[in-house]
C-alpha cells in the first residue's frame, strides 16, 4: 500500500536506524544537521531511494562513504520536496546501506518554532521546540516520513552552554563541544523503534524538577503520574520506553499534549488550576501503548491511534476514579464530536472514521473525529461483546499482537474477528461501512447516563431565578459540560449572559476549558464587552482547541469580523505554523496575499 502523505519509497526499502548530529543555531534560526540512515533493501538490484524533505538545503549525500548523486524534485504544497538519491552500487534484498545526508533546515521549517528571549517566561534566553506530527519531521530531518516506517535513533545535539537540550529519547551524557568550547553536546539514544513523527527536540533554559506539583498547582503530582503509569501497565502490558518525563512548553504549543516517547509535551493552559491536566497526562501515557507501540500505518487510519488512546485513557480514569467518571467523560467527548461534525459539515468526508487523504493536508483533517468517533465505535463494541473487562482484554491482546509495528484498519478488524471468533455473528451485524466510511455522526449512539446538571437556570426567562448556588456546587468537569450544553443550543439572550456574569462571575475563572466556553457563549450572544477578552485568550496562548473556536466566534459576529482578522494578522508571526495556517483558513484569510503581520 502507499502513503498519500509521503513521497518516500517504503515499499522498496525501510529505514532501521537514524544517527543524528544537530547543531542548533539561534542566530540564524536553523539547525545544521547530518543524518546517517541505515536503510534495508526490500528488493534485489536496489539502487535508488526517495526521502521526504521540506524546505531543506541539501549539501551532500553519500552511501557507505561514497558520494551519491541526488536530485530535489519540484516542491509539493504540503508534502514538501522528494529527495531522490541514486546509490553508486546495487544492493540485494535484505542488505543494508548507510546513507549520509548533510543539510540545513530553513528558518521557517514547519516542525520548528523558534522563540526570542522576549517571547519566553525568563526573558533572557531563546527557546526552540519541535512538533513533527503529522508530516513535519521532513522539515527537520530528511527521512522516510511515514508512520509505516519505524526505526531507532541516536542523536548528538550541540547547543550554547547556557541552554539545555532534551529529546524523545533516553539521555546518554553530555560534553563540551570539541569544535567550540562555548557550546555543549547532549547525547540521546532511543532503542525502541518508533515512527519519525515522534522525533522531538527542545532547547532552552530548562529546569528539571522531580515534583511537578507546584507547577501544576496541586492538580497532578509525581505520585499520581506513577499511579497512572502503573494502572496503564495493569491494563495494557509493560511500559517499554524507560523514562517518563513531562515538559511544559511555551503558550504557543498548538496541542494539549504530545506523546513523544520518554518526554510528554504539555500545554501551559493546564497550569491555571484546572483538573484537565490529569486527563491530558492520562491520554499521553496511554499513547505509550496505542500510537507509539502500535501505530497507524498511514494518517488515514489515525483513529487507530486516537480512538484506542481515548478508550485506554478513560479506562485508566475508570480504574482510578469510577465508572461514572468514565461515562461523564464519554458524554463530553460526544459533544466534542458533535461540534467537529457541525464545523466540518455532516457530509464532509473528513468526518469519516477512515477518510481518504489523497491530496489532503493531514493538518486540515485534524479534529476530534478520530478521537471520539473512534472511542464511540470501541465503546459500542464493548457493549455488544461483553462489557469493559472483556473488551479491554481484546485491546491488551491487540497491543501485544501488533507491538513495534504499524497497522491498518483492516489489520485491526481482522484481529477483532479472530479474537472474538465465537461472537462473529454479533460482529457481522455491525454496520462497518456506516462506522468507517460514512460521514457525520456514528450510526449508533452509546448509552451513557444522563448528566446531573441541566441548562434550566440559563434558559429560564425569569432572571431572578439565577442563583450563585447554581454553579457553586458543580465540579469543574460539570461546569465544563454545563457550558458545552449551552453552546449546543440557540444563543442565549444578552440579558441572560450578563446576568450569569453578575451572579456567577465567570469572567474571573482562569480554568482554560471553562473560560474558553464561557467567552464563546458571550460572543455568540453578541456581548461586545466579551470580544476583547475572547481575542486576548485566542492570542495569549496557542492551543488550537481554544484559539480556533474563539477566533471563529468573533469572526461570525458580523460587527467584529474585520477585528478578528486584524488581530489574527497582528499576532500571526508569534503563532505556531499549524495554528496560524488553520486559523487563516477559518477566517478565510489568504496568507499568500497578506503581508501585514
Amino acid at each position: 500500500m502507499s502513503d498519500p502523505c509521503s513521497f518516500s519509497s517504503f515499499t522498496r526499502c525501510v529505514t532501521k536506524h537514524l544517527n543524528l548530529s544537530l547543531h542548533v543555531d539561534f542566530d540564524r534560526n536553523v539547525i545544521r544537521g547530518k543524518v546517517e540512515l541505515t536503510v534495508e533493501a526490500l528488493e534485489d538490484r536496489f539502487s535508488a531511494l526517495t526521502l521526504d524533505t521540506r524546505d531543506l538545503k541539501i549539501i551532500s549525500v553519500s552511501a557507505n562513504g561514497q558520494a551519491a548523486c541526488f536530485n530535489l524534485s519540484p516542491k509539493h504544497s504540503f508534502k514538501g520536496t522528494p529527495l531522490e538519491i541514486t546509490l553508486p552500487f546495487d544492493l540485494s534484498r535484505g542488505q543494508h546501506v548507510i546513507v549520509e545526508v548533510t543539510y540545513e533546515t530553513s528558518p521557517s521549517a514547519t516542525a520548528l518554532q523558534w522563540l526570542t528571549p522576549a517571547q519566553t517566561a525568563g526573558k533572557k534566553h531563546p527557546y526552540l521546540f519541535s512538533q513533527c506530527q503529522a508530516h513535519h519531521c521532513r522539515s527537520m530531518v530528511p527521512c522516510q516520513d511515514s508512520p509505516s516506517i519505524k526505526h531507532t535513533y541516536y542523536a548528538q545535539v550541540s547547543v550554547p552552554k547556557d541552554l539545555v537540550a532534551v529529546m524523545s529519547a533516553v539521555r546518554d551524557g553530555q560534553e563540551v563541544d570539541p569544535q567550540d568550547n562555548s557550546r555543549i553536546i547532549y547525547r540521546f539514544r532511543q532503542p525502541v523503534a518508533m515512527p519519525s513523527y515522534l522525533i522531538a527536540i527542545v532547547v532552552g533554559a530548562l529546569e528539571s524538577r522531580y515534583s511537578f506539583s507546584h507547577l501544576f498547582t496541586d492538580c497532578l503530582c509525581v505520585c499520581q503520574t506513577e499511579n497512572m503509569l502503573k494502572t496503564a501497565e495493569d491494563l495494557a502490558g509493560p511500559y517499554v520506553w524507560g523514562q517518563y518525563d513531562i515538559l511544559v512548553l511555551p503558550p504557543s504549543f498548538p496541542y494539549g499534549g504530545m506523546e513523544n516517547p520518554c518526554l510528554t509535551f504539555a500545554t501551559p493552559t493546564l497550569l491555571a488550576g484546572d483538573k484537565s491536566l490529569s486527563n491530558v497526562i492520562a491520554h499521553e501515557i496511554a499513547h505509550s501503548w496505542t500510537g507509539n507501540l502500535v501505530t497507524n500505518k498511514t494518517w488515514e487510519h489515525f483513529w487507530l491511534n486516537e480512538g484506542h488512546t481515548v478508550y485506554l485513557e478513560r479506562m485508566i480514569g475508570r480504574c482510578m476514579e469510577s465508572e461514572q467518571f468514565r461515562q461523564f467523560k464519554a458524554m463530553g467527548g460526544w459533544k466534542d464530536l458533535q461540534e467537529s461534525v457541525y464545523t466540518f459539515g455532516a457530509n464532509n468526508p473528513l468526518t469519516n472514521l477512515v477518510p481518504s487523504l489523497q491530496d489532503v493536508d493531514p493538518d486540515d483533517a485534524f479534529s476530534s473525529v478520530p478521537y471520539e468517533k473512534g472511542f464511540a465505535l470501541l465503546y459500542h463494541l464493548e457493549e455488544l461483546l461483553g462489557g469493559p473487562e472483556v473488551f479491554m482484554g481484546f485491546v491488551k491482546s491487540y497491543i501485544q499482537m501488533f507491538a513495534y509495528s504499524s497497522v491498518t484498519t483492516e489489520d485491526w478488524k481482522n484481529y477483532l474477528f479472530t479474537y472474538f471468533k465465537d461472537k462473529v455473528d454479533i460482529l457481522n451485524k455491525v454496520d462497518w461501512n456506516a462506522w468507517m466510511f460514512t460521514p457525520g455522526m456514528p450510526p449508533v449512539r452509546h448509552h451513557t447516563g444522563e448528566m446531573q446538571t441541566s441548562c434550566g437556570p440559563a434558559k429560564d426567562q425569569d432572571l431572578s431565578s439565577f442563583k450563585e448556588c447554581d454553579v457553586k456546587t458543580l465540579s469543574s468537569h460539570q461546569l465544563i459540560e454545563f457550558l458545552s450544553l449551552l453552546l449546543q443550543e440557540v444563543p442565549l439572550p444578552l440579558t441572560h449572559v450578563k446576568k450569569m456574569q453578575e451572579v456567577y462571575n465567570l469572567n474571573a475563572c482562569m480554568n482554560s476549558e471553562i473560560r474558553s466556553r464561557w467567552l464563546r457563549l458571550c460572543v455568540r450572544s453578541k456581548w461586545e464587552e466579551a470580544v476583547p477578552l475572547a481575542l486576548k485568550m485566542a492570542t495569549e496562548q496557542g492551543r488550537m482547541k481554544f484559539t480556533r473556536p474563539l477566533f471563529r466566534e468573533v469572526f461570525n459576529f458580523d460587527k467584529y469580523r474585520d477585528e478578528a482578522v486584524r488581530v489574527f494578522l497582528a499576532n500571526r508571526a508569534a503563532m505556531h505554523y499549524v495554528t496560524a495556517g488553520l486559523v487563516a483558513k477559518d477566517l478565510k484569510v489568504d496568507v499568500t496575499k497578506t503581508t501585514s503581520l
